[in-house]
């Protein structure tokens, strides 16, 4: 499922290039009704963790949520393959939406209840981390699973849960409630760089200038997530700092990865 940055990109490139004249809005597959925002204008798209917002001058907003197979691609406008559920074209460019979880009207009522649901996103200014701090600070849940909770983090997935808790030596089964205000804001700070990084540069890399391959002499990381990485998707191998195999394990269903001594 795509982490939190890639919808900010969205919303940004939307926002650059498909305000500028009424677009042609279609539904090649035919599952959506594209008919109350073709030939309008697109007036703000904006991104709240994994949810993205697409409003138009004809007042209405269509909500999108990528899900695990998801994706929304800019292609040229004669590129036309697959199941297409939404298709915004601006003539010479076309932003094509396949296999989405959501795709579908959502009214300014339905829209603020979901982001009132919705936890704090590192990467939107109105972000309140000391609103977050009480929540976590108040529960038994370790910081691994509460990471993954949109309710809590909005945006952060597995890659941005497990890569800040091995940058700060925090292990990710520690309970939110034994973390220190030091810790959290720690925590808090480096998911904000780090996302913010893969929101400018469209990767995600979390591992400093002394670990990269070209410092260490090792080969870059071959995987289809790109980026470099300290231990997403890397059990079993050395850890790139003390050379312990990296673990693996479930949790909130999903597998997390850690350093066993640099994160003890």
């Amino acid at each position: 499922m795509p982490e939190g940055h890639v919808l900010h990109r969205l919303a940004r490139h939307l926002n650059a290039h498909y305000r500028d004249a009424p677009l042609d809005v279609s539904s090649p597959q035919g599952r959506f009704d594209a008919s109350l925002v073709d030939a309008t204008l697109l007036t703000r798209a904006e991104a709240f963790g994994k949810h993205l917002f697409i409003a138009f001058s004809s007042g209405h907003t269509i909500h999108i949520h990528l899900g695990l197979i998801g994706s929304l691609r800019f292609e040229p406008v004669d590129d036309v393959w697959g199941q297409i559920r939404l298709r915004m074209s601006n003539g010479y460019q076309a932003a094509n939406l396949r296999g989405p979880q959501t795709c579908s009207y959502i009214s300014p009522a339905e829209q603020a209840a979901l982001i009132e649901r919705l936890g704090e996103d590192p990467l939107r200014t109105d972000a309140d981390p000391d609103r977050l701090w009480q929540r976590v600070h108040a529960s038994r849940r370790s910081i691994g699973s509460l990471l993954m909770d949109q309710k809590l983090f909005a945006g952060v997935g597995n890659i941005y849960r497990a890569e800040p808790l091995f940058r700060l030596g925090l292990s990710p089964y520690v309970p939110g409630r034994d973390l220190t205000r030091e810790e959290f804001d720690a925590l808090w700070d480096d998911l904000v760089e780090l996302m913010a990084y893969g929101l400018e540069h469209g990767r995600i890399d979390t591992v400093r200038a002394e670990h990269l391959p070209e410092a260490m002499g090792r080969d870059a990381r071959d995987d289809d997530h790109g980026g470099e990485v300290y231990v997403y998707r890397r059990a079993g191998e050395p850890c790139h700092v003390c050379g312990a195999a990296i673990s693996v394990a479930k949790m909130e269903g999903r597998n997390l990865f850690w350093c066993p001594s640099c994160q003890g």
